[in-house]
């Protein structure tokens, strides 16, 4: 079974994934642009298939009232997006140690996306989640 591992810029936030990833969809919505300074590229596994084994530092705030997102509060690093009633973490991308095998496959929330960049790829864009 594919085993990745990841985590923050510091190291104070560590974390295994084993089994499958998602493929990476990107999202331009408000949330995810503020908590990353751009739009996010994020993977997503199965809540039972993550395992955070360095924790000193995570920290998860309740973003909205379906949701909250873990960070490193050292560094700042954007880890994870889990929404309260889900099966589910999302992952963001960049944090992995490995990525090979993933690919992108759309854009979501494309109407909050930043007026200052175009997105020109041939991926499906939608307005909201799939």
């Amino acid at each position: 079974m594919l085993e990745r591992t990841g985590g923050c810029l510091c190291g104070g936030v560590r974390n295994r994934v084993v089994g499958p990833l998602r493929p990476i969809i990107y999202c331009h919505c408000g949330q995810c642009r503020r908590t990353s300074g751009h739009f996010v590229a994020a993977t997503t596994a199965a809540a039972d298939a993550l395992e955070v084994v360095a924790d000193e530092s995570l920290a998860w705030f309740a973003s909205s009232e379906h949701a909250s997102r873990g960070f490193c509060r050292r560094c700042g690093s954007s880890l994870f997006w889990r929404p309260d009633d889900g099966g589910h973490v999302s992952i963001m991308a960049g944090t992995l140690d490995n990525s090979d095998g993933l690919e992108p496959v759309e854009h979501i929330y494309v109407g909050a996306k930043g007026e200052y960049y175009e997105l020109t790829d041939d991926l499906p864009k939608r307005q909201g989640r799939t």
